[in-house]
């Protein structure tokens, strides 16, 4: 299907989801109801022009809504029109600048809040409506008077209200990929109220158009009261729209089909800018760039900007030869739609979102502002919440310690104490810390880790002034840094420019060498292995488990490893630290020797079969890595015959899917290498894995078609270097330093 087409036909949909919004929005605003259609003209043909989104679709956008009824009853229609213009220009000037990425700083927590007190109070205003009433001037106006209209609702409004409410809740729970999903649901929600209001003969309020679209233009006027009130008016107008525009663009840009370029967010602006200059002088609403409209303008199939612009110019022919038929829709239909849309702007999933990251605070703030205070005042509170937690977490400090108390029977060993400090370390947490710091007994050892992002001159010399203090009575102090080294920075004087520090060793070093220091200082006694891992674990969740926690949460439902990665069961391999990856990235199989069972195997052993099976044919895995190493001992054990195991049956069978390997070496001409046997073997061992998996005839023609690619590793133990094989020439080459490493199957 040519790009054309595409764009023909997803305008359509784009339309007839427009044309209710429009119309409804219009009604809510308080402003005439053509003013919404020339929005959506406008919104159309100009901002899809010049705009730099090509697939999202601007108009008239419910978040504007009650900025525009606010604005319409203090300074006019006419007046609303010129702050709509002056607006736009001030959005041209701000594309102009290039700072259309700067309006992304606003806290998406405030934005979503915003969204929120908007859905709440369209939904108190036009319940109203919806009930046969009249709106309030405000929303707690609203809700006052909502029991009583509760209580005494007109029959036919509430009818076509909740007629209107059933067939949107209906057409949302159709099939995705049927006929009538093709139909955006407020068209014939809308045409059924209209038909059923039209045969009845139902008195109820309808849309009311003027002779013609432009037949009531007057040129703007200019606004009556405070400059600094109007100032802010056109800041609301301008700022709002930009901000819910950009934040539109990148939804949009987060879902563009291949081949249609990215956003240009300053060039965006400068089309909202546009459009809603043109808007306000030919007396239409603000627009901004609306995230449902681009939705349907996504799934229709659009391809390019042509989609949206003639969606403008359909909207333009409808207004100029429909006019008769778009009076007959009755205004509670439009109340119930515009019900519909506020609920779904208090969008609850975003709470739990915001939850997790402890920004709930200023979306509940932000929401009750701009239902209490209004939009402006209620996105400024919101900002300033944020502001508070911003500071808050900035100067967020943990100080913790752990007094180790010999026993009595070990003799004179001077007490150790292991204090953490996490955080922002500055001179507000200068007390919380020397607080602790002097609790600690005068000649005890301290192990003092600084796990802070910054710490200031202040907090520097409390702590220097502390440990000065603490050796001079006999007592020894170990300062470790995790991440930027701020106090030995602060020590040498070296203080240019913050540089981080090698990470802390202790993750990845064994045991013995973390304790060995410790161990001959105090002279401790042997302890047993089950305590070393618990205390392994504890040092885990000292250090480690925070960090890692939001890459767990994330993986905590599925996995989504990139690699099957076969190796020995040796202690002195970890996969992770050799391939510098985290949790989630490997698949891992180990067993005695890095073996690989052939297919059809007399000595039947499915357990590494069922790794392959699963890690392709369930997780999709692409790439499937051997990795062998220097010293193996069941290398070692295949090279003696098998006698320093053979009262070990388990082991002896297992040894037996090494024969191979075995057969292979002893084939293998070893003239012109000067590597030892055991050496040789463990080499030979990784090829004849790679070629045991190809015995798998799945596994062989997914490998031949390039689907999956087969990965020959080697780790020298003593060097800790780890070679690639090279399948070619049978020889295991150094990792290439800045190329990605070639396939090893053809």
């Amino acid at each position: 299907m040519s790009t054309f087409r595409r764009d023909f036909l997803a305008s359509f949909v784009v339309f007839l989801v427009a044309i209710p919004l429009s119309l409804g929005i219009a009604v809510a605003s308080g402003a005439p109801v053509a003013a919404g259609l020339i929005a959506a003209v406008v919104g159309g043909v100009v901002a899809g022009l010049i705009g730099g989104s090509p697939l999202q679709v601007s108009g008239p956008a419910a978040g504007l809504t009650v900025i525009v009824a606010e604005l319409v009853q203090t300074y006019g229609w006419r007046a609303t029109c010129t702050i709509t213009l002056l607006g736009g220009l001030l959005q041209v000037a701000l594309g102009a600048g290039k700072v259309a990425r700067t309006a992304l700083a606003v806290s998406p927590a405030v934005v979503h809040g915003m969204l929120a007190g908007v859905g709440v109070v369209l939904v108190l205003a036009q319940v109203h409506v919806l009930l046969g009433g009249s709106p309030q001037q405000s929303a707690l106006a609203n809700l006052g008077e909502l029991p009583g209209q509760l209580a005494a609702p007109n029959t036919h409004p509430a009818l076509l209200g909740a007629l209107t409410v059933l067939v949107l809740l209906f057409w949302s729970r159709l099939p995705s990929t049927g006929p009538l999903r093709l139909i955006p649901g407020p068209l014939p929600a809308i045409a059924l109220a209209t038909l059923t209001a039209w045969s009845l003969g139902w008195d109820v309020r309808r849309v009311e158009l003027p002779d013609s679209l432009f037949g009531g233009w007057d040129t703007p006027a200019v606004p009556e009261g405070p400059p600094i009130g109007i100032v802010g008016a056109v800041l609301s107008v301008a700022l709002v729209a930009a901000v819910e525009s950009l934040l539109c663009s990148v939804a949009v840009d987060r879902r563009r089909p291949a081949g249609v370029p990215r956003a240009d967010l300053d060039r965006d602006l400068l089309g909202q800018g546009a459009g809603n200059a043109v808007s306000g002088f030919l007396g239409g609403l603000p627009i901004a760039g609306v995230i449902v409209r681009s939705t349907a303008n996504i799934e229709a199939g659009a391809r390019s900007r042509t989609s949206a612009v003639l969606h403008g110019v359909w909207v333009l022919v409808l207004a100029l030869s429909c006019g008769p038929a778009i009076e007959q829709v009755p205004l509670p239909a439009l109340a119930a739609l515009l019900v519909v849309l506020g609920v779904r702007l208090i969008d609850t999933a975003r709470i739990r979102d915001l939850r997790h990251h402890r920004e709930a605070p200023a979306y509940f703030a932000t929401l009750v502002g701009v239902v209490v205070l209004g939009l402006g005042e209620g996105v400024l509170v919101g900002i300033a919440v944020m502001g508070v937690l911003a500071l808050r977490r900035l100067t967020r400090l943990s100080v913790r310690a752990e007094h180790l108390v010999p026993e009595p029977d070990d003799g004179p060993v001077p007490i150790r104490t292991h204090v953490v400090v996490e955080g922002t370390l500055t001179f507000l947490g200068v007390p919380k810390v020397t607080r602790l710091l002097h609790e600690v007994p005068p000649g005890a050892s301290v192990d003092l880790d600084l796990n802070v992002d910054f710490m200031d001159h202040a907090a520097f010399d409390a702590i220097h002034q502390w440990r000065l203090a603490h050796e001079r009575q006999g007592g020894r102090v170990d300062i470790d840094e995790v991440h930027e080294a701020w106090y030995e920075r602060a020590v040498t004087g070296d203080m240019s420019s913050p540089r981080k520090s090698p990470p802390s060793a202790r993750w990845w070093a064994p045991w013995a060498n973390r304790r060995r220091r410790s161990e001959e200082e105090l002279d401790a006694p042997e302890v047993s292995p089950a305590a070393v891992l618990l205390d392994g674990v504890r040092e885990y969740h000292g250090r480690t488990a925070r960090l890692v926690r939001p890459i767990m949460a994330e993986l905590a439902m599925e996995q989504k490893p990139q690699h099957l990665f076969i190796t020995c069961v040796d202690s002195r391999i970890v996969p992770n630290i050799i391939t510098a990856s985290g949790p989630g990235d490997l698949f891992i199989n180990r067993n005695v020797g890095a073996l690989v069972p052939r297919y059809g195997s007399r000595t039947r052993d499915d357990s590494v079969a069922a790794t392959v099976e699963y890690a392709t044919n369930v997780l999709d895995i692409r790439t499937i890595t051997v990795c062998g190493h220097s010293n193996c001992g069941a290398m070692a054990a295949l090279l003696a015959g098998g006698t320093e195991v053979e009262h070990l049956s388990g082991l002896s069978r297992w040894l037996k899917h090494g024969n191979h390997s075995l057969a292979r070496f002893l084939a293998t001409d070893p003239s012109g290498e000067d590597a030892p046997p055991l050496t040789r073997l463990c080499k030979i061992n990784v090829m004849q894995q790679l070629d045991n998996l190809l015995t798998y005839p799945w596994l062989r023609k997914r490998v031949e078609s390039g689907e999956i690619e087969l990965v020959g590793l080697y780790l020298d133990l003593q060097s800790a270097n780890v070679e690639i094989l090279d399948r070619a020439t049978g020889a295991f080459m150094p990792v290439p330093d800045d190329a990605p490493p070639a396939r090893t199957v053809t």
